[in-house]
């Protein structure tokens, strides 16, 4: 049995429950936190509470996770960029266009039918029947590095390294647009849109998160970056920078509707390096992925714009 306990914060009271808790258990949306509360698995300072609970702000939750299930998904023979791979974890470079792990729309083709199909019975089951082994996630049309747990005892190790920011993880993209500094900070916190369930926004109230950034090189009406996270919130950097008048380009929910690049099939954005502490050796590991083809050459396009 695996449990996750939460400590409300005082300025969240008033806030209903099912909620709350998918807004700050990634990977856990809504409807599944409800099946949660409904099967008596999510309770207040000790006591079971309904799907309707407003949070009095204070108390504890405690969420008893699912346990891993028979996976009712196909392996599948999908070549996959292995980068790494021992008995515990797999260092996975993964294409842009992939989706991560199965959901309604997309119960194949995924990185998870992929990973079945690699690893067989070795992963980790923590995260229930349709995200086995997965500890973290990049979004379909992110291309690049995630590591893979194929163990429970793995996994815990990689999501408290995570949980603790002592987990770096790198990207680089291209935005619209020349940031006035050449490094900083975007420190805004993210939650749910509140009309619109399938996009993130800056919301005063949501979760903490932190992204820094790099300015790698210039170009007339563009940006090549680097980013470093600090959180790992859905959507952070897209949300990040098209807040501060710098979308991603591409990018089809927080970027420009009309732009040069609007057309490129998804956010030009990679996970470009990822440094963890191996959760049985201990030793410290570093990651690296090479830009992928299509972004090579937007910077060339780029470059014969100057």
């Amino acid at each position: 049995m695996n449990e996750m306990k939460l400590t409300v914060p005082y300025e969240d009271a008033g806030k209903r429950i099912d909620s709350w808790l998918s807004e700050h258990i990634d990977g856990l949306t809504r409807s599944a936190v409800q099946n949660l509360l409904s099967e008596q698995a999510v309770n207040a300072d000790g006591k079971s509470v309904k799907k309707n609970y407003k949070l009095a702000g204070g108390e504890v939750l405690t969420v008893i996770m699912p346990e891993l299930r028979e996976v009712d998904l196909a392996a599948e023979d999908i070549p996959l960029d292995i980068v790494y791979e021992d008995e515990d974890i797999v260092v996975v470079n993964k294409p842009r266009g992939m989706v991560v792990h199965p959901a309604v729309g997309n119960w194949s083709g995924t990185l998870v039918n992929a990973l079945m199909y690699h690893c067989g019975e070795s992963l980790s089951g923590i995260n229930g029947e349709h995200r086995p082994g997965i500890v973290h996630r990049i979004d379909k049309d992110t291309s690049g590095l995630l590591v893979v747990a194929k163990n429970d005892s793995a996994h815990q190790s990689l999501a408290a390294q995570i949980a603790a920011h002592t987990a770096y993880r790198g990207y680089e993209a291209i935005v619209v647009g020349s940031p006035r500094e050449d490094s900083g900070t975007v420190d805004k916190p993210i939650a749910r849109h509140k009309n619109d369930r399938k996009r993130m926004a800056i919301v005063e109230g949501g979760r903490e998160a932190i992204t820094h950034y790099t300015v790698l090189k210039r170009y007339r009406g563009y940006t090549h970056m680097a980013f470093q996270l600090e959180t790992g919130r859905t959507h952070q950097i897209r949300v990040h920078m098209a807040s501060i008048g710098h979308p991603i380009i591409g990018d089809p929910v927080y970027g420009l509707k009309k732009d040069r690049f609007s057309d490129i099939g998804g956010q030009c954005l990679h996970a470009a390096e990822l440094t963890l502490t191996h959760p049985k050796t201990g030793e410290r590991m570093t990651f690296s992925a090479a830009l992928p083809d299509y972004f090579v050459e937007i910077l060339q396009k780029l470059e014969r714009m100057q």
